[in-house]
C-alpha cells in the first residue's frame, strides 16, 4: 500500500514547481465548476497518475487541479471516485493518502446530498457534523500499515470543531443561511427508498448520498483534519413529490452552485 501511495505522490510532485498545497478540496457532483475559480498551475488528468482510477460519473471530470483560491494555495479533485464506479474502497481512499504524503493537514470534502428533513430544501447548504456509514463496507479493512495510521483510529470527531465553526462563520459573512447535520452514507448507485429514507431519519441522518465517507475515514486515519459541506440537491424518496434523477442532482448543483462557491472562497483563508 506504501508502495502505491508514494508512487503516486512522485508522479504528482514531478509536475509541480512548488511545494504541493497544504488544503485539498474536493468536488462534488454538478460542482466541478469550482475549477474555474483557481488560479492553475497545474492540470493532471487521474489517467496520469498510477492508481487514480479514472472517474466515470456525469458531472465528474477526474482532474487534479493545483492552483491558488482566494490567494491560498489549494489542490482540487474536480471530480471523485466512487465505490459503485466498480472501484474498490481501498481504492477510493488513494488519492486521500497520496495528498496526506505530499504534505496535505486539511481535506474539505463538498457532496450533493438528498435532504430527510422538509425544512432542508433543494439549494440548501449542510455542513456535516458527523457521519453514518451504512454501506457495510471500510477503507481500512484488510492488512493496516502503521506508517500511514492506527489500526483502531478513533471517530469521534471526525469532521472538525474548528473547521465547523470557520465554516459556518463564513456563511455568516456572506449572508447564506446554513444548515448542520448528520450525513449517511451508502454505495448506491440505485437512489434510496422510502422506506431506507424513513429507517435513515430514524437512525439520525439528516441528508443521505454515495460518497464523502470513506475518504472522511481515510483522512482520519492518516491525519487530515476534516471539513464536509453538502448541497442538497433533493428531497429523498418518500419526502419528494416526485422521481429522482441523477439529471436533477446536476441541474440543481449548477443553479447552486454559486453559493458554495462563496461559502468556500470565504472560508479558505480562515483555514490557516
Amino acid at each position: 500500500m506504501n508502495h502505491d501511495i508514494q508512487t503516486a505522490a512522485n508522479a504528482i510532485r514531478d509536475r509541480l514547481n512548488a511545494a504541493f498545497p497544504k488544503t485539498v478540496l474536493v468536488l462534488g457532483s454538478g460542482l466541478g465548476e469550482f475549477g474555474d475559480k483557481i488560479d492553475i498551475e497545474a492540470i493532471i488528468p487521474y489517467g496520469e497518475i498510477p492508481g487514480f482510477p479514472v472517474s466515470t460519473v456525469s458531472g465528474h471530470s477526474g482532474k487534479l487541479l493545483i492552483g491558488t483560491a482566494s490567494a491560498v494555495p489549494v489542490a482540487c479533485m474536480q471530480g471523485r471516485l466512487h465505490v459503485y464506479e466498480g472501484h474498490p474502497i481501498q481504492q477510493v481512499a488513494l488519492p486521500i493518502r497520496t495528498f496526506r504524503a505530499l504534505g496535505a493537514e486539511t481535506l474539505i470534502l463538498t457532496n450533493a446530498a438528498g435532504s430527510l428533513k422538509k425544512e432542508m430544501g433543494p439549494g440548501s447548504l449542510m455542513v456535516i457534523e458527523d457521519h453514518i456509514n451504512a454501506s457495510g463496507r471500510n477503507p481500512l479493512i484488510g492488512e493496516n500499515d502503521e506508517k500511514i495510521g492506527l489500526r483502531f483510529p478513533d471517530m469521534s470527531e471526525v469532521y472538525a470543531p474548528e473547521l465547523r465553526e470557520k465554516l459556518l462563520s463564513a456563511g455568516t459573512s456572506e449572508a447564506l443561511d446554513l444548515s448542520t447535520g448528520t450525513y449517511l452514507y451508502t454505495t448506491g448507485p440505485s437512489f434510496e427508498t422510502p422506506a431506507e429514507v424513513r429507517m435513515f431519519a430514524k437512525c439520525g441522518a439528516d441528508a443521505v448520498g454515495m460518497s464523502t465517507v470513506p475518504e472522511a475515514i481515510a483522512a482520519i486515519h492518516c491525519g487530515l483534519k476534516v471539513a464536509g459541506v453538502s448541497l442538497i440537491t433533493n428531497h429523498a424518496a418518500g419526502i419528494a413529490a416526485h422521481k429522482i434523477t441523477h439529471d436533477e442532482t446536476l441541474s440543481v448543483g449548477a443553479l447552486s452552485f454559486e453559493k458554495m462557491s462563496r461559502l468556500i472562497l470565504r472560508f479558505l483563508p480562515s483555514i490557516n
